[in-house]
């Protein structure tokens, strides 16, 4: 596996993140905080929140892919009430 820091640096602000392939954009890239371990990203019914580098597993397509099981409880949370206000 890549090294955090090496996946970090593949990242641009607008990229999309998952939870996992072939799933459903959980948020945006917004920032990526320089030198920290962390970027943040913007998900949609909870605003900007933090991410670890630590939770990213890949960085591919414009995608940010991530470890929900790496993230702080409350950006999992959020992550799963990204879709909340969506009607079907």
């Amino acid at each position: 596996m890549r090294m955090a820091s090496d996946l970090k640096s593949q990242i641009q602000v607008g990229f999309q993140v998952f939870t996992k392939d072939g799933g459903e954009e959980v948020g945006a890239v917004r920032d990526l905080c320089g030198r920290r371990p962390e970027i943040i990203v913007y998900v949609e019914n909870t605003g900007d929140v933090t991410l670890p580098v630590k939770a990213i597993t890949a960085v591919h397509y414009q995608k940010v892919m991530v470890d929900p099981a790496r993230l702080p409880p409350d950006v999992q949370r959020a992550f799963r009430r990204a879709h909340d206000s969506e009607e079907f």
